[in-house]
């Protein structure tokens, strides 16, 4: 890793607050810090958003990190073992867990944004920022896994 967690974090955060989703922030931080540059990044997650295009499903900073622990400790062929992989992602899953409560976006915020109600709820009660605490944090555990 070419960044502490804390700085994968921050940029996470500052992707984020410049407009960037949250699984989009956190992959690409992720990737920032591993050295890995790819126009197909923050691309492929663009659909995990919002808990999966919106849905209230998995967090979708939970989802970025996820695929960022993949970029390190993913499989290249299918021969190769998966275990390392499926050890680092419980262990983020497990702390992102014990850290917000929840890895689902819809208990996490309150509402589902795939409605015009809880999209109004999200706006009103400022749950943007809620996100951005998600993100920041979701980057910086899965940057200690990795």
């Amino acid at each position: 890793m070419n960044m502490t967690p804390d700085e994968v974090a921050d940029r996470s955060e500052e992707l984020f607050r410049s407009g960037l989703c949250c699984a989009e922030s956190v992959l690409q931080a992720v990737a920032e810090g591993l050295g890995i540059r790819s126009e197909l990044i923050p691309k492929i997650a663009t659909g995990l958003c919002g808990g999966i295009s919106r849905t209230g499903n998995i967090c979708g900073a939970v989802s970025g990190g996820v695929m960022g622990i993949g970029l390190r400790h993913g499989r290249t062929q299918g021969g190769q073992s998966p275990e390392e992989t499926i050890r680092c992602v419980r262990a983020f899953l497990k702390a992102c867990e014990a850290r917000f409560g929840s890895t689902n976006c819809e208990r996490l915020m309150g509402c589902r944004l795939d409605t015009p109600e809880g999209q109004q709820f999200f706006k009103e009660h400022n749950l943007r920022e809620k996100c951005t605490g998600f993100t920041r944090e979701a980057a910086r555990l899965a940057g200690e896994l990795i």
